[in-house]
């Protein structure tokens, strides 16, 4: 069974509701501060591979960072958008939750549910076969 990864930013709204959603449901989760202990470029490459929308799912659009780039995030390839994300990581949504098969991006609680039931199926079913 996949640890669920829970990417943070401490003083962000979203994040805290999210951590305390995952804590009040008892859901075990390995937390990572997104500015201290940023995903490499591999990390985000498995992150991307979870998303259907590409890097508009995990990309912080509205975000002051974002709108202060003077590159045109368009005409970038994706290993150059990675290395983007892990050298400005404010440029991420908060928060990121994943199990490793399934990607959140933004607190959702009704996501975080479903992920949650997945997981906890699973943890039946493989002490049960």
């Amino acid at each position: 069974m996949n640890e669920i990864t829970f990417y943070t930013y401490p003083s962000c709204t979203s994040c805290r509701k999210a951590k305390m959603w995952l804590k009040q449901n008892k859901v075990t989760f390995d937390e990572r501060h997104l500015f201290k202990d940023t995903p490499t470029v591999e990390e985000l490459r498995d992150i991307l591979k979870l998303t259907r929308a590409g890097t508009e799912e995990i990309l912080a659009r509205r975000s002051q960072s974002f709108k202060s780039l003077k590159v045109d995030i368009d005409e970038l390839t994706t290993n150059e958008m990675l290395q983007l994300l892990v050298d400005n990581p404010k440029l991420l949504k908060r928060p990121i939750v994943t199990d490793g098969t399934k990607l959140i991006a933004g607190y959702s609680p009704g996501e975080m549910k479903k992920l949650c039931q997945k997981k906890e199926k699973e943890h039946i079913s493989s002490h049960v076969s």
